[in-house]
């Protein structure tokens, strides 16, 4: 393996992280963006069945999952879905995957500091719109300086985010029994739902846009996604379920604050302060390594030319911090809106486009290039053809249709204005300019 694939600089990075630092960026990213903002209103259209909305969205995951630490083994660069593309498609198509991943970062960054804003409120009065553009302004502060310092912060907050999260499924578990877990909104129910959650899970493809700030990562990276996934999945899944025995699922689908609320219903309201400001560090967190990934996709377009060179630039082998400081004023615009289900559903079908495309490229390299060497290897084939890419495409294209027609429209919106931007640059360069 090249040198540069464990330690020193490539792509302007400095390599300094290894699996913990990893795997706790994607621990932290996966729980903060999701449990503690969404869970409400998940509740609200599956009911009790909310834990089984969360399941479905896991094994969602763990399907497209598998098909990044393939693709990541064999391309491991900062890039990541624009990456993947390139190797199959035209490069302004390419571009396209690219932006749109950028785009869902950036609303998912916006979309994830409304849900601290809320947080806050029990604490402050001021007006969440101001509270969440000032989260996404503080965030890009503590990325300023690059992953490497970031790191020794994100640690701790990753522990502190599992244990708070277990504790919180802990002091539920005598509530079990209480409400029917099986009594839902039926699968129409759990289906929008786990549409709707899916957004909890999406840090776990952003694993790899650390990939060239990582120490060996045609390895580090695929064990990272799945160490990640999964101890995300199973504290989703044991939260889901002990909340709404507390609660029951109508009070928890109408909660502001739904993991302060199930806490105080547990034992009582002297502890609703301390789980207010556990969920606040932890979306604070999440916002901060959002911006972090979409800052490197950015980054990555950039240097392929498709976005103007200042965001291709990194400072001192740490960060990008133009493309940082270009995410963070896009994300401080969106958080005007306010609405969270409108908000996290268009980063849904953003990721869901993404993912399609991901599992498309999989299978058409298996069969264009069969050799290429794959650290990581999807197993379960037919032939050249692997069967559960081909599931998982199937599988998203399903649970995109759940989505709301508003969301849709904007991230249409914002995948079209990709799509433009990379037509105008391929006239300009002409056809073959980004292609290796």
């Amino acid at each position: 393996m090249p040198r540069d694939e464990q330690e020193g600089r490539t792509g302007g990075f400095t390599r300094s992280l290894g699996l913990l630092e990893v795997t706790a960026s994607g621990i932290t990213i996966i729980v903060g963006a999701g449990i503690f903002v969404l869970i409400g209103p998940a509740t609200a259209q599956a009911g009790a069945l909310v834990w089984v909305s969360f399941l479905v969205a896991a094994a969602l995951s763990a399907l497209t999952a598998l098909s990044y630490m393939e693709l990541a083994s064999m391309y491991p660069r900062a890039g990541s879905e624009f990456e993947f593309a390139r190797q199959v498609f035209p490069p302004w198509i390419a571009f396209t995957v690219g932006w749109s991943m950028a785009a869902a970062l950036v609303v998912a960054a916006a979309t994830v500091a409304v849900g601290f804003a809320r947080y806050a409120a029990y604490f402050v009065g001021a007006d969440q719109r101001i509270v969440a553009g000032t989260v996404v302004v503080a965030a890009t502060a503590a990325t300023w300086r690059g992953m490497g310092s970031a790191s020794r912060l994100i640690v701790p907050l990753a522990v502190l985010q599992v244990g708070g999260l277990v504790l919180i499924a802990a002091v539920g578990v005598p509530s079990l029994g209480e409400v029917d877990l099986l009594d839902g909104a039926g699968v129409g129910g759990v289906l929008g739902a786990a549409a709707l959650v899916f957004f909890a899970y999406i840090g776990f493809d952003e694993v790899v846009t650390l990939a060239e700030e990582t120490r060996n990562p045609r390895r580090t990276i695929p064990a990272a996604l799945f160490l990640s996934l999964a101890v995300a999945s199973a504290i989703y899944v044991a939260v889901a379920a002990t909340a709404v025995s507390v609660l029951g699922p109508e009070a928890l689908a109408t909660s502001e604050r739904p993991l302060a609320d199930v806490v105080a219903g547990a034992i009582g309201d002297g502890a609703t302060a301390a789980v207010t400001s556990l969920s606040m560090v932890t979306t604070f967190t999440t916002v901060i390594l959002i911006v972090t990934a979409a800052s490197r996709m950015v980054y990555s377009l950039a240097g392929e030319g498709f976005l103007p060179a200042a965001f291709a630039t990194v400072a001192g082998g740490r960060a990008p911090r133009n493309a940082i400081a270009a995410v963070a004023g896009s994300a401080v615009a969106l958080t005007a809106l306010g609405d969270l289900g409108v908000l996290a559903s268009a980063t849904d079908a953003l990721v869901f486009a993404t993912f399609v495309v991901t599992n498309v490229v999989l299978v058409v390299l298996r069969i264009k290039r069969p050799g290429a060497e794959r650290p990581f290897r999807v197993p379960l084939s037919i032939g050249r053809v692997p069967v559960l890419p081909v599931v998982a495409f199937a599988a998203t294209v399903a649970l995109a249709g759940r989505l709301e027609p508003d969301a849709m429209l904007l991230a249409g919106g914002l995948a079209a204005s990709g799509a433009v931007i990379g037509l105008v640059r391929r006239q300009r360069r002409g056809s073959g300019g980004a292609a290796r």
